[in-house]
Formats: structure tokens, C-alpha cells, sequence
């Protein structure tokens, strides 16, 4: 597939620039638009200060709700699609820039990284029109600071790569809330449930049962992002959980959250 690299000049919305290597663009897009999968020559920082967005990338698939950003290097191709209304503010930095870095090293690949009220206001504030040059430098350097302090994986779905193990993650990921058993996604793709199961490890490094599991809770992310009406219970129930206590703890074990308290913050 031919992957188009995108300019930053071609991208339409409002835009700054410091002259000193970074560039700010800030962008709103509606539900089920989707930016084709494309790259940059420079690096990125893409944040939703509202609303939910996918970012999907040949490692896997970032849903990224309000309270995440994902880091894109330079060159990786990625396809964003947009979940729930967005409000996107994406940082732009030339690789010469990234080279002045002292943590460059730990920017080399994508990651989702958790944003602290701090990382929020320092993002928001860089859009202020009245920003000076001086203050511009101190925000750039706080966000920067506060991007290295923790990667956070857990709305990270890895996308296996073998063929068998990649069309049985697609069938479960067409239906995360079915109750998808090794043996019969085995059969369908042609394998036995050990090889598969062996493969999940391996391609993943998650168990298929743990692989599963998050594809749920990722599904549950993107319906709390999305749909302000539904309930915890339906959620549960939609889901194939078994009670609302049982829910509760496969979402905090993947988000660090209870449901409830991710809605809230959604």
C-alpha cells in the first residue's frame, strides 16, 4: 500500500508557529470522520481536549478518550478516526528539533500517554492567542516534561501480524462483546486452539483470554466516550459480563478506573 506522506501546510485549520521548529494546529472534526492512514515528516502530539478519537498504527489500535494523547514519531504511518464530536489540538516537532531533546531516545515509537491536568491546561494554553515567545517556550517545555513522565498502554489493543492469529483478532474485534472461544476462532481460521493460543503470546504479548478482555473494555471506553445516556448495568450486560461488580473489575484492571468514574471524566 502506498502510504501518502501529509505536508504540514496542506492540513487545514487554524494554525502557530514558533519559527523555532513546532508547529500547533488546532482542528474540530465530527463523529465517523476519518483522516485516511497518511504520515509526517515531523513528530506529533495529538490530543482531543473533547471527544473520543481511534488512532490506529502498525503496532495496533489507541482508542484515545479525552483524558489520553498518543505520541506519533516522525515517518509511522496512522490512520485517525474520529469516535465521538473532537476537538483536536495536535503539536507538530521538526526532527531537529526532537534532536535538541535530552529524551529524543524515548520518543522513537508510538505510545498513549495519560494527561494530567497539568499536560491539559499547558496543551490548551499554547493555543492562546495573546501566548508570547517567552511563555510559548516554558508551555512547550512543561508539556514536554510531563509527556515523559508515564506511558500508559491501557486503551493499546496490539494487532497481531501472522495471518491466522490476525483474522481471528479481526473476527473478535468485529464483535468484542460476543463470548469468542479459542477453540471455535481456531477452527475458523484454520488452526488448533494450542497454535493460536501460542501465537496470541507471542504476537501480542497478552494471553488470548487477556487479549480479549481488553477488546471489551476498549469497546466499553468507546461507548462511555460516545453515548452520554448509556448505563453501567447495560453496559455490563451488553458486554457478556456476568454482574456489574464483575464488569467493574475487568474495566479497572485495564484503565486504572471504575466505569463510573471514566464516564465522569468522559
Amino acid at each position: 500500500m502506498n502510504i501518502a506522506e501529509k505536508p504540514i501546510a496542506a492540513i487545514i485549520g487554524r494554525r502557530i508557529s514558533t519559527g523555532d521548529g513546532i508547529h500547533m494546529i488546532a482542528n474540530n472534526y465530527k463523529k465517523g470522520f476519518r483522516i485516511d492512514t497518511h504520515m509526517h515528516r515531523e513528530a506529533q502530539l495529538v490530543y482531543a481536549a473533547r471527544g473520543t478519537m481511534q488512532v490506529t498504527t502498525p503496532k495496533g489500535r489507541w482508542l484515545v478518550p479525552p483524558d489520553r494523547a498518543v505520541w506519533v514519531p516522525a515517518r509511522l504511518a496512522h490512520a485517525i478516526d474520529v469516535l465521538a464530536d473532537i476537538e483536536m489540538r495536535t503539536l507538530y516537532f521538526d526532527l531537529d528539533w526532537l534532536a535538541r531533546e535530552e529524551r529524543s531516545e524515548s520518543l522513537r515509537s508510538e505510545f498513549v500517554v495519560r494527561v494530567s491536568p497539568l499536560l491539559h491546561q499547558a496543551i490548551l494554553a499554547l493555543f492562546d492567542e495573546h501566548t508570547t515567545a517567552e511563555r510559548t517556550g516554558l508551555l512547550v517545555k512543561l508539556a514536554m516534561l510531563e509527556l515523559h513522565q508515564a506511558e500508559d498502554s491501557a486503551t493499546f489493543i496490539p494487532l497481531p501480524h501472522e495471518p491466522r492469529c490476525r483474522r481471528a483478532a479481526d473476527i473478535v474485534l468485529s464483535d468484542p462483546t460476543g463470548a469468542h472461544e479459542i477453540e471455535t476462532l481456531a477452527r475458523e481460521v484454520g488452526t488448533s486452539a494450542r497454535t493460536l493460543s501460542r501465537l496470541f503470546s507471542a504476537e501480542t504479548q497478552l494471553s488470548f483470554k487477556s487479549w480479549c478482555q481488553r477488546a471489551r473494555v476498549a469497546a466499553a471506553i468507546e461507548k462511555l466516550s460516545t453515548d452520554v445516556n448509556v448505563s453501567v448495568k447495560q453496559l455490563a450486560s451488553d458486554l457478556g459480563y456476568a454482574s456489574v461488580p464483575a464488569f467493574s473489575h475487568a474495566f479497572r484492571q485495564v484503565t486504572g478506573k471504575t466505569p463510573t468514574e471514566f464516564a465522569e471524566k468522559a
